[in-house]
């Protein structure tokens, strides 16, 4: 009984100890991170883990803009391959859109077009519009303008040279980790981090800004900041008046934050919408700007966010990921779980998928298996209806 009682002191000696070296080393936001994903049956960020965070919610307008129905709309059944895939990956939204009508939709394991999933990074392509939408009301000069103009932390070194567009487009040479795995990390920090502008404000550019693309969340994190500063309101109010609401979406959007009250959205991730708002993102840029008959973006900045900046790095514009498959100009919004909305223009197609998981990198290439087959086997069902 003696030795059992002394290994249970050690034991929580040893608690006592960790938990205390976390405060010292500024790692307690991981006691939040075992909260949320570990006992809930998770071992990484997950589809519905919102309900776990503090939200600000993205408000619609007085009037939605419903989607047009296609006259074909579901009238092909998915493929083979499509059903293998959405299966094996957990897919919970599949849809085709054809000339901006609705040709094709399914949605499985309870959830249908009113469901919110988390966005993880399709919500970067949202903050390029935002930054889009600021040059455009005049709150920012333009891409060239000075990271340090909005925060001196900046203003020095290598940083003054970091420009709005450099944070856009991946190449701001700041010193980010980005390592999902690691609890450890700067990534994890910022997803569970109660202050996640202190987080930011504590980076440095090492590397020359500007040169090459280089995927770090903290780019875009940085710019939701500077957004926040330059108009001086939330990124969640600022995204509902400059799209939400003109877009007429149909469903109130919510954006996770650090902290409640005054906390900052993570604006590298996390707007929970459903799969046909978030499709509307891919009508503005395949339609260069135009919503409804309303020029929201510059034609100017649409097609510049959806071509290569960098020639070696063409996998990437300004908050887009790019690719040639199948021999077509594609661009799309791209979340880790293998949230997309791919657009090719065109042929007047976007394909949007929502899931739980995403396949295994193609060697060679800078997208996974699942997303060719999203794309090829939508065009199977297409041309199966032809």
């Amino acid at each position: 009984m003696r030795i059992f009682k002394n290994f249970l002191k050690g034991l929580l000696a040893i608690i006592v100890l960790c938990i205390g070296l976390l405060y010292v080393f500024d790692s307690e936001y991981i006691f939040k991170g075992v909260r949320v994903v570990y006992m809930t049956g998770h071992n990484t960020a997950y589809l519905d883990d919102y309900t776990h965070f503090d939200n600000r919610p993205i408000k619609t307008g007085t009037k939605s803009i419903p989607w047009a129905i296609h006259k074909k709309y579901n009238t092909t059944q998915a493929t083979d391959r499509l059903n293998e895939i959405n299966d094996k990956l957990g897919t919970v939204a599949y849809m085709i859109i054809k000339n901006d009508s609705i040709w094709y939709e399914k949605y499985a394991e309870g959830y249908g077009t009113e469901s919110k999933t988390n966005s993880f990074s399709m919500a970067k392509s949202m903050v390029t519009a935002m930054l889009g939408k600021a040059i455009m009301d005049g709150y920012i000069k333009s891409l060239d303008q000075p990271l340090g103009d909005f925060f001196p932390e900046f203003s020095e070194g290598l940083a003054a040279k970091t420009t709005v567009g450099d944070l856009s487009s991946m190449s701001s040479g700041l010193n980010w980790e980005e390592s999902y795995k690691s609890p450890f990390s700067i990534t994890a920090k910022a997803y569970y981090d109660t202050n996640i502008r202190e987080v930011l404000l504590g980076l440095e550019v090492v590397e020359e800004p500007g040169q090459e693309f280089k995927y770090l969340s903290g780019n875009t994190q940085l710019l939701g900041m500077v957004i926040e500063k330059a108009t001086g309101k939330p990124l969640s109010e600022y995204l509902s008046e400059s799209f939400w609401k003109p877009m007429g979406m149909e469903q109130e959007a919510i954006w996770q934050l650090d902290s409640e009250d005054s906390g900052m959205e993570k604006a590298y991730c996390c707007v929970a919408s459903n799969a046909r708002d978030f499709a509307r993102f891919g009508v503005l840029f395949k339609n260069k700007g135009v919503f409804a008959g309303k020029q929201l973006l510059p034609v100017e900045f649409t097609e510049l966010a959806t071509k290569k900046r960098f020639e070696k790095d063409d996998m990437y514009g300004y908050g887009f990921w790019l690719s040639d498959h199948l021999d077509k100009e594609i661009f799309a919004m791209r979340g880790i779980l293998g949230q997309y909305v791919i657009c090719i223009p065109k042929d007047d197609v976007i394909i949007v998928r929502l899931g739980h998981n995403r396949g295994d990198f193609v060697p060679g290439e800078s997208f996974t298996e699942d997303f060719f087959i999203f794309i090829e086997e939508g065009y199977k069902m297409l041309e199966n209806a032809s």
